[in-house]
């Protein structure tokens, strides 16, 4: 991607995003969020997805390891830097030891010899550190190409796009081009079985999608939803609404009414209750484990968009 084409594109979706705005506040851009869409899953459906087929098929599955292991340990690179422009020296540093032996010992990243020694895993992306510089709260937007994402993910996505890793590493063109198709391959096998679940189970995938996506990664940075109209709801309205109805009930005669016999104990049937002593809280950003903190479908959902990001603010 060209550099200059590429910062105009960051900019437009920083910047001139209200033009695609729609009345509903919880997605703004959803008539063109619809649009691109359709336009992924087209291409994932008629195009990609064949070609995933043919590649699991022909392909050893310890070769797609390796080929998941080499971008990973580029994606570590990335980790990296964001980590840096956060001032987070001690998971830059856990990143950075992450490639120094994966790529001297696990022959140039293809081996994962760092995730074997359970070294942390951060993968933090450009769009985790916009985030922890205070643009926490971001709309649904679907990247050309890729998937859900957010506006400001979008932006990071773009800038990462524009200034790729493997171009240090492979200096022809033709190289260049099919790593990114090799690489975008490999990704989309490894979430073969997921996708074609989803297919089945969803009614309207869209929706179903950007809920689910939107739900995880604003609880993953610590923002907060956007609402839609249908959240706006006044509890007082819908009691006030049933006023009316208040007269045409029987009233009740006090002095008639039977009271009604006490099921308290006495004061000498109650026995002491020896307290437990709470847990001791955790203390200190442990990174988010899906898996365990959420339902099966969501943990699963957001490695679908996001696999780079782990961390929680």
């Amino acid at each position: 991607m060209n550099k200059r084409t590429a910062a105009i594109v960051a900019l437009a979706l920083a910047a001139s995003t209200s033009a695609w705005a729609e009345s509903n506040p919880a997605d703004p851009y959803e008539g063109y969020n619809r649009f691109m869409f359709k336009v992924n899953d087209t291409a994932d459906r008629y195009v990609l997805t064949p070609v995933v087929r043919g590649y699991r098929a022909v392909t050893p599955s310890p070769v797609r390891t390796g080929v998941s292991n080499f971008y990973n340990n580029l994606r570590d690179v990335v980790s990296f830097g964001s980590n840096i422009l956060r001032l987070d020296i001690k998971r830059a540093s856990e990143d950075l030891v992450r490639v120094g032996i994966n790529t001297t010992f696990g022959l140039g990243g293809l081996i994962d010899i760092a995730g074997a020694g359970e070294m942390p895993n951060n993968k933090n992306t450009l769009g985790d550190t916009f985030a922890s510089w205070g643009w926490k709260n971001s709309n649904y937007f679907v990247y050309p190409l890729t998937g859900p994402s957010t506006v400001r993910d979008s932006v990071g996505t773009t800038i990462v796009a524009a200034y790729p890793l493997d171009n240090t590493i492979f200096h022809s063109t033709a190289v260049r081009i099919s790593s990114k198709a090799i690489n975008a391959v490999n990704t989309r096998e490894s979430l073969l079985d997921l996708t074609d679940s989803l297919d089945s189970a969803a009614i309207d995938k869209y929706a179903y999608m950007r809920d689910v996506y939107m739900r995880l990664r604003t609880r993953q940075v610590g923002g907060t939803l956007p609402h839609g109209e249908d959240d706006n709801i006044d509890i007082d309205d819908l009691v006030s609404s049933g006023d009316g109805d208040e007269a045409a009930l029987p009233q009740l005669d006090a002095a008639n009414t039977p009271a009604a016999p006490s099921i308290a104990p006495a004061a000498a049937d109650y026995e002491p209750i020896e307290m437990q002593p709470a847990e001791k809280p955790q203390t200190g950003s442990q990174p988010i484990s899906l898996e365990t903190a959420l339902p099966n479908d969501e943990g699963i959902m957001l490695g679908l968009w996001q696999p780079d990001s782990r961390l929680q603010y």
